[in-house]
């Protein structure tokens, strides 16, 4: 049976205000056959922070054309992280479901891309 794993130590409120957690919407999706685990390539648009590349791996739960369009949550903050050949520029948020396949991390409603989370 699947368990989440514990929570962290506590940290301060200084300390998560240094988290950039910001709103992009996918803009194109490519498949990454080179990646270990199956995952996707996503271009991102966070408005003013302009258009990011980030690689996920989602591909139990989405499809390239499905996730055109949707609204992600991400670490915009964190330094670039290589994955082969491929420069990841953000942190593209999720949960693990039961299986530990990954469910997007999602704003409710549509808001302006850039939106810092709060």
């Amino acid at each position: 049976m699947y368990a989440p794993e514990e929570a962290k130590e506590t940290i301060t409120w200084q300390q998560f205000e240094q988290t950039d957690i910001r709103v992009g919407t996918i803009v194109e999706v490519n498949a990454f056959p080179e990646a270990r685990k199956p995952a996707y390539k996503l271009t991102v648009d966070l408005g003013p922070l302009g258009i990011k590349r980030s690689s996920a791996q989602i591909t139990k739960h989405y499809t390239p054309e499905e996730l055109v369009g949707q609204q992600v949550l991400c670490v915009v903050n964190l330094d670039k992280k290589q994955i082969g050949k491929y420069i990841s520029e953000v942190l593209v948020t999720g949960f693990e479901d039961e299986n530990r396949d990954i469910v997007l991390a999602q704003p409710a409603s549509k808001v302006p891309n850039g939106s810092k989370l709060i």
